[in-house]
């Protein structure tokens, strides 16, 4: 990684949640790129956008945040990327599914501030990449 902390794509319909976050982890020197929806993520990745942590919302339009997740774990461009879903979604079902996708980390937004949704990302980081 350069001088930043790393490039994290956030995925998130919630323009707010999105800025909010944005803010948060420019602030803790990462490079943000913002993404509302599976079909946006998908395209910037085709055009060359490789994220060393995804931060991805479940329950978004058209396609879920689940869907979006085994889509990014087939694409070998990515392979070495920590995806983490930050969801309101905190039922066993929804965790276990997205465990079995291979997803690096889950936080239960409802129950989580930002700063300790960045303290997560940055220690999943150091765990997946050292």
């Amino acid at each position: 990684m350069s001088s930043t902390k790393g490039k994290i794509l956030i995925v998130d319909d919630d323009k707010f949640l999105l800025d909010m976050y944005a803010i948060k982890f420019k602030e803790a020197g990462f490079d943000v790129s913002l993404s509302p929806s599976g079909d946006d993520t998908i395209k910037k990745i085709a055009d060359g956008l490789i994220p060393d942590v995804i931060l991805l919302d479940i329950v978004m339009p058209g396609m879920s945040g689940l869907e979006l997740l085994g889509q990014l774990r087939k694409d070998s461009k990515i392979k070495n990327a920590a995806i983490i879903v930050l969801s309101n979604q905190g039922q066993p079902g929804d965790i276990d599914e997205a465990k079995k996708l291979g997803v690096d980390g889950y936080i239960v937004k409802a129950s989580t501030i930002p700063s300790e949704v960045l303290d997560m990302v940055v220690k999943t980081l150091e765990k997946k990449h050292g």
